[in-house]
């Protein structure tokens, strides 16, 4: 029985290397059918802990779309068994989804999610190889405190992917910063005019609302 797309969430995970299977596979004794897992690394830590629990190791980045229901579940059980309150073993939240397709049994239908209140915000900035620290330093200038840094590539060094009219080609860096609500539109203004992200072939900056975090220290 196919039935329409709705109710659907996106959860992400950052945890040290080697530990994104374990992520899945804690996710889908709850229902949860697969994910992605992108290698990154963190941020240097000064002398307040890094806001995503991160201090200039390797790390995994796992996302998983879940049924908006199974959502709180599935992020407590990974928090839980992977002992997320404990500092430097990972973060998980969630974002809300509108549509997306791929699975055989869904087909896409009309956005009728009603999201809670949004506390934070994820902030994506993609920028060419080498930038990324300096996001992340545009971006603790006003008041982040810390970033996941993920490596971005399209589909060939000559078959580059193009997203908002970007082409994502395989030297670029691609930096996630969770950020307070009030503080995202500084956050965001300080990277775009650091960055010089208004210029062609500068970079992008997209923000993505997050319904739930679990393991910020």
């Amino acid at each position: 029985m196919i039935k329409a797309l709705k109710n659907f969430s996106l959860i992400c995970c950052v945890v040290n290397v080697e530990q994104g299977s374990r992520a899945l596979k804690i996710a889908k004794r709850h229902g949860v059918r697969g994910g992605t897992i992108c290698m990154g690394r963190g941020t240097i830590s000064n002398k307040i802990l890094e806001l995503l629990d991160l201090n200039d190791s390797r790390k995994e980045f796992v996302m998983m779309c879940v049924e908006k229901e199974l959502t709180h579940e599935v992020i407590d059980s990974i928090a839980t068994e992977m002992h997320f309150s404990k500092p430097n073993h990972g973060i998980a939240f969630s974002c809300p989804i509108t549509h997306f397709l791929g699975f055989k049994h869904y087909e896409y239908g009309k956005d009728d999610n009603k999201e809670m209140e949004a506390v934070y915000n994820a902030i994506f900035t993609v920028v060419d190889k080498g930038l990324a620290e300096d996001v992340v330093t545009a971006g603790k200038a006003a008041g982040a405190r810390g970033g996941t840094i993920i490596n971005a590539r399209g589909s060939g060094i000559h078959d580059a992917s193009v997203v908002f009219a970007m082409a994502i080609e395989p030297e670029k860096e691609m930096v996630m910063i969770l950020a307070q609500k009030d503080l995202t539109g500084k956050i965001v203004t300080s990277i775009r005019d650091k960055m010089r992200i208004d210029e062609p072939n500068k970079g992008i900056i997209f923000t993505v609302p997050v319904n739930e975090a679990i393991g910020l220290q």
